[in-house]
């Protein structure tokens, strides 16, 4: 089946949507895009051209496109402040979502929308691209087939160098927690789904340099505990000096109690401890290099899929709205954390919020 997609988004990160995300998808037959929403006309024209649509099928106001447009689900690849009003419009006319991350720009937006949802009886995934990137399939399914044995601990760095002023988008240069909100979204979601368990406690220390042209924190450091004992230390940054793991080339780590993986720069190698040495030496880029997996489509290309198979009747995606309520508490209680200086049980923080409404 061909589900028809009102996709809200054009300029920013929208544009990737309508020429890289969601034409692989329209070509196969999984989508056909029956409208595109965006205040900024020069955009709105820039993605009409992309997706080939026709002129009344674009829209500068999403409450008119809700109106005209018989759709089966909605893209959500806006603001994250704006995405609990667009979701109101998708539930009005029974429309299903898939949502680009976080749910919302609260805790409690977040909670809500997730309720909402379920309340209505449908469907919304929230696309956690990165997770699903090339390079972190493969190193997740290296750890996932349990020849390192059980998980002790998982990093992740990420350095970014966007100090200066709208070099990564003006809205995110504005927030008060640009790096936790907008870059550790994506990186304490993959570091919690290599754990293997949901996180249990989180410690954040959050901070601005000098050069940083941002209103908020831009370098975050946070340690984490997870359910089944293994441990985590997430090192972030957009403000570092020479972009030495820039998006799509973090490095990941993961210590297991027979070997350790590592992902930098895209690249996975496996070491694995030698059951007859009683010490073992070893030294990055000298170990054994894991092959990509294999894939016509991956980030928000696979996640449209996916989506669209759970719509199907297949198994609900990975990142279906309830489950992604988790990667969003790992955001705000790291938020918590830091504005406290102490640890925060994240799934009484998580449950704190489903009992106030």
């Amino acid at each position: 089946m061909t589900y028809k997609v009102l996709q809200i988004g054009a300029g920013g990160f929208g544009e990737y949507w309508c020429n890289t995300f969601l034409p692989p998808n329209v070509a196969d037959g999984t989508i056909e895009v029956v409208g595109l929403v965006d205040i900024d006309v020069t955009a709105l024209e820039i993605g009409r051209k992309h997706l080939a649509l026709k002129a009344e099928q674009c829209f500068t106001s999403a409450a008119q496109a809700f109106q005209a447009v018989n759709a089966d689900f909605c893209t959500i690849v806006i603001p994250p402040a704006l995405h609990e009003g667009i979701v109101d419009l998708a539930l009005s006319r029974s429309m299903h979502i898939l949502s680009e991350k976080p749910i919302a720009d609260t805790m409690e937006a977040s909670v809500r929308i997730a309720d909402k949802v379920k309340a209505a009886g449908l469907k919304m995934g929230v696309t956690m691209s990165h997770r699903f990137d090339q390079d972190k399939s493969t190193l997740r399914a290296l750890v996932r087939e349990s020849v390192l044995g059980r998980i002790n601990t998982v990093s992740c760095r990420f350095l970014g160098d966007f100090r200066a002023y709208d070099s990564w988008g003006r809205f995110r240069h504005e927030m008060v927690h640009p790096m936790l909100i907008e870059g550790a979204v994506h990186h304490l979601d993959i570091m919690a789904d290599l754990a293997g368990a949901p996180c249990t406690s989180i410690y954040a220390r959050t901070w601005k340099p000098e050069w940083a042209e941002y209103e908020g924190d831009t370098d975050v450091i946070v340690t984490m505990d997870f359910a089944n004992g293994a441990r985590g230390v997430y090192e972030g940054s957009c403000t570092q000096a020479t972009g030495l793991n820039d998006w799509g080339r973090e490095y990941f780590r993961v210590e297991a109690e027979s070997g350790t993986a590592i992902l930098d720069n895209r690249e996975v190698e496996v070491f694995h401890r030698h059951k007859s040495w009683i010490r073992q030496t070893s030294q990055h880029g000298k170990g054994q290099h894991v092959s990509a997996l294999r894939g016509t489509k991956w980030q928000n290309s696979l996640l449209i899929e996916h989506f669209c198979q759970w719509l199907g009747g297949g198994p609900a995606m990975a990142t279906n709205v309830e489950d992604n309520l988790q990667s969003v508490a790992l955001v705000f209680s790291a938020i918590e954390s830091a504005r406290r200086d102490e640890p925060v049980k994240v799934q009484e923080f998580l449950q704190s919020f489903r009992n106030s409404h």
